[in-house]
């Protein structure tokens, strides 16, 4: 009896074992095709946006400095979505340069506005600092403390 009882209890282990191993395996295959497409839909909108607003420059017979800074913004967008394509790390100072250089178009907005004070442009422009500044504090801190893998960042939790 007791050997009996033994055997199934290692049958259930094993069971239980492959079970999760099965599970991992395809909540892992569900996770990379979800990134997959979402990288795709992103890259696409990208590209199409940047299309239509090119167009729109091109309809209108120029393109001012708003208009370039939003193509920028466009490439920026496009080379984050590349660099979590290639490495699934998700680059954050990019994400600071599309702010900065968002940023940027307000201060070229707030710049041809007639009825704007002094405090706008200085509270974008320190937006702008304050930012440059996290930047900066990023790449010293990757380049200081730097990280192998992402698998070697969540194994250290």
């Amino acid at each position: 009896m007791l050997e009996a009882t033994r055997r199934v209890v290692t049958a259930a282990s094993h069971l239980h074992r492959d079970l999760k191993s099965t599970a991992d395996a395809v909540g892992t295959f569900l996770v990379d095709a979800f990134h997959l497409l979402a990288l795709f839909v992103i890259g696409a909108t990208t590209v199409w946006s940047a299309a239509a607003a090119f167009i729109g420059m091109a309809a209108q017979g120029h393109a001012s400095l708003g208009d370039i800074l939003l193509l920028f913004i466009y490439l920026e967008i496009g080379a984050m979505v590349g660099i979590y394509f290639k490495t699934t790390r998700l680059p954050v100072r990019y994400l600071m340069y599309i702010a900065m250089t968002a940023l940027g178009r307000v201060l070229i907005e707030i710049g041809g506005a007639e009825h704007r004070t002094g405090r706008d442009i200085l509270v974008v422009a320190g937006a702008i600092l304050l930012l440059s500044f996290a930047v900066l504090v990023l790449r010293f801190g990757s380049y200081r403390f730097p990280s192998d893998s992402p698998a070697d960042d969540l194994a250290k939790k």
